[in-house]
């Protein structure tokens, strides 16, 4: 299906099954940390799911091929964001993602509390006022926790799902203290982990599954290495569902 690109857009394809995204080069565009939660996150056909800062609306387009549902709604507070995730999914001609354009906090207005099976996020995960000067708004926005603070994010995500729903998140590998805590605050309880680490072993994110109301008890999986020891992003990384 044919979209009109605005100046700067450009399409991409994602090397899965056809599918293909619109970026902006003056924008924040999609990194290898969604590639990582897409294949994690696990749905099922009949379940509703919930993307927190959909951004371009990547990981939720790939999920209708890798894992399908019956619903995804996604929230992007970025105007212009949300006009290119909007027109993507259009362009995949995806008829089961409905996207608004607001803030998280502001979920309410859109989704019923306890009512989604799945919420899954990559958000915003550097401490605020630890932005670079040269990065423009959307960038910031989009990296530094300004206005998505973790409580928030994780909190909604306890509020949007139903008891036994499932929250993934990926997330700065130092701040994983900061993130199980904020979890167990909002009666989420970590099941699944891991981390990805570099070709040199440094250790860069962490990856969750949690349940809401869920039993004590994590299993840690092994690390996902996400580039080789030159740095270079290797493009078939495994599946960890």
């Amino acid at each position: 299906m044919d979209v009109k690109l605005e100046k700067d857009e450009r399409i991409e394809d994602l090397q899965c099954e056809g599918l293909r995204i619109i970026q902006n080069k003056n924008l924040y565009t999609f990194t290898s940390d969604s590639v990582v939660l897409a294949n994690f996150v696990k749905l099922k056909k009949s379940e509703i799911a919930v993307e927190i800062g959909a951004g371009s609306g990547v990981i939720s387009i790939l999920l209708t091929k890798k894992q399908p549902c019956k619903k995804i709604f996604g929230l992007e507070m970025q105007t212009d964001l949300f006009n290119m995730a909007t027109k993507s999914v259009k362009l995949n001609d995806i008829n089961n993602i409905f996207m608004y354009n607001d803030k998280v906090q502001n979920h309410k207005s859109y989704i019923e509390n306890g009512s989604v099976d799945v919420v899954f996020s990559n958000p915003p995960y550097k401490r605020e006022g630890s932005a670079e000067l040269n990065e423009n708004e959307s960038r910031a926005i989009a990296r530094h926790e300004k206005n998505l603070p973790l409580k928030d994010l994780v909190k909604s995500a306890s509020d949007m799902l139903k008891f036994g729903g499932r929250f993934y998140v990926v997330y700065d590998a130092d701040r994983c203290c900061e993130l199980i805590h904020e979890m167990m605050l909002c009666k989420i309880e970590p099941k699944r982990m891991f981390f990805t680490e570099n070709g040199k072993g440094k250790h860069i994110l962490v990856v969750f599954e949690g349940v809401k109301g869920g039993k004590h008890g994590v299993s840690v999986l092994p690390n996902l290495i996400t580039n080789d020891k030159d740095g270079n992003y290797i493009h078939e990384l495994q599946s960890r569902r």
